[in-house]
């Protein structure tokens, strides 16, 4: 039952397709620190490779045929994508789902004010995240800031080496006596999470001149006004770049992994196979971090409308097709897990936790205590699962996400599971994972690519 350390299994012809994979999904990273620009990234790749926009086909009353590569976003936030297979999708799909939003923190909608000389910006917090682990950090601005008149100005601030970067400040050691007897949920509340925006006064302004200089530059710089900022979104993100971890480079260390690496995963799956003879589908959700919920969310109606879409464009749509197609689907639920930190080893059941370099995670269940909330995959899934695995000698292992009533976790399974379709979670295990830069086993991070592409490819 104990998994073999995957770097002791690699050859050098393995060793050489995990550098060079490594390396391309670093790269991704650095370009796709939220949604948008992730959306915006893969839509660059996917085009260069042949796939064609949904709504295009649709508009030039096109069809669409074993072979073809198509995809379809929304609101620039989220997408799917699709290769069509030999068989009708009536027969079933085999469908990746995984998200593309990370926690953060979120500008307010009347964020900017100056308190005593230093010009702030309000951040709202979003999703699970230990607020102490953001203070002091360089952080950088990510964003789009929407006009009145229709016109879209795209921030970045904090990614290139000359750019400044923003903080979040915390108290000297000298003085914090108090501040060091606090528990650390509460050693900082989220309305304590404000950035540090600037300290420069506008010259002959006297009334919150650092506020004023602070505008000025933006209006040089953007044309933005400080009304702009109730049609923005702009994100707090830890500035820099993906790195590798360990002096013997064996880890990544990156923003947003959980659940970008999974994301890519999945890209590149879809993009390498051949035509499969299920059509294979990747489903790239937002606000997993918070819910699933709103039009972004696995929640929205979109990911079913799509199917949809493809299948009219087929010529075989009809809501019993539809309904027949989903339920004969098989899922995987797309998403990180925890990895065994021997620092913190009391947070885990040893003979049920996932280490880092053993391969993909499969997690039969998610939720918390007994279960609650949780998606159980059934055993004759399972064990198909297993066969393909072996089959394609793919490393993976099988685990929960901590101790029993410890607490717990979720994905988008369950909400996909409604349609009755085969659903189990997988991805990569993940250390720090929900901090501002979080930690995988290249190996991991490999084989989580191999086991997805067998999956598309082999999964009846």
């Amino acid at each position: 039952m104990e998994r073999k350390n995957c770097w002791n299994e690699y050859g050098k012809k393995q060793l050489k397709e995990l550098d060079e994979y490594s390396k391309a999904y670093m790269d991704f990273m650095n370009q796709s620190k939220t949604e948008r620009e992730c959306v915006d990234t893969i839509v660059n790749m996917v085009e260069d490779d042949g796939f064609q926009d949904i709504a295009k086909l649709i508009r030039d009353k096109k069809k669409v045929k074993a072979g073809d590569k198509v995809y379809a976003t929304w609101m620039n936030k989220c997408m799917i994508l699709f290769r069509i297979g030999q068989e009708s999708i009536e027969k079933g799909m085999n469908i990746l789902a995984s998200h593309i939003d990370s926690p953060r923190l979120d500008v307010k909608p009347n964020p900017l004010y100056e308190d005593n000389g230093i010009a702030y910006l309000d951040t709202h917090y979003y999703g699970g995240i230990k607020k102490y682990q953001w203070v002091t950090i360089p952080l950088a601005i990510h964003g789009v800031v929407m006009k009145k008149d229709g016109t879209t100005v795209e921030i970045c601030i904090g990614e290139d080496e000359d750019d400044p970067v923003v903080f979040i400040s915390d108290l000297l050691p000298h003085i914090a006596q108090e501040q060091m007897t606090k528990t650390a949920d509460v050693l900082f509340k989220g309305e304590a999470l404000d950035v540090v925006f600037g300290n420069m006064p506008l010259k002959d302004e006297e009334k919150e001149p650092v506020k004023a200089n602070v505008l000025k530059l933006l209006k040089d710089y953007y044309e933005m006004e400080e009304e702009d900022f109730l049609s923005a979104e702009l994100e707090i993100v830890p500035a820099g770049k993906s790195r590798e971890a360990g002096i013997d480079r064996s880890m990544i260390m990156a923003y947003g992994q959980d659940d970008k690496v999974c994301a890519y995963a999945a890209l590149h799956a879809l993009m390498t196979e051949e035509t499969p003879k299920r059509t294979s589908v990747v489903i790239l959700a937002d606000k997993e971090e918070i819910g699933s919920e709103g039009a972004t969310g696995m929640t929205s109606k979109f990911y079913e409308n799509m199917v949809c879409e493809v299948m009219n464009l087929m010529g075989e749509y009809s809501e019993l097709a539809f309904r027949r197609g989903m339920a004969a689907s098989n899922l995987f639920s797309a998403d990180v897990s925890s990895a065994y930190d021997p620092m913190f080893a009391d947070a885990f059941e040893k003979k049920n936790v996932a280490y880092l370099g053993k391969g993909l995670v499969f997690n039969k269940v998610t939720g918390a205590r007994g279960k609650s909330g949780a998606n159980d995959a059934n055993a004759e899934y399972i064990g198909k699962i297993r066969a393909l695995m072996d089959e394609q000698k793919v490393n993976y292992q099988m685990a929960e996400m901590g101790r029993v009533d410890l607490g717990g976790s979720g994905t988008v399974s369950y909400i996909l599971a409604e349609y009755a379709m085969n659903v189990i979670d997988c991805g990569t295990a993940v250390m720090n994972m929900h901090a501002p830069f979080e930690v995988t086993s290249k190996a991991d991070v490999y084989e989580t690519m191999r086991a997805y592409k067998a999956f598309l490819e082999g999964m009846e």
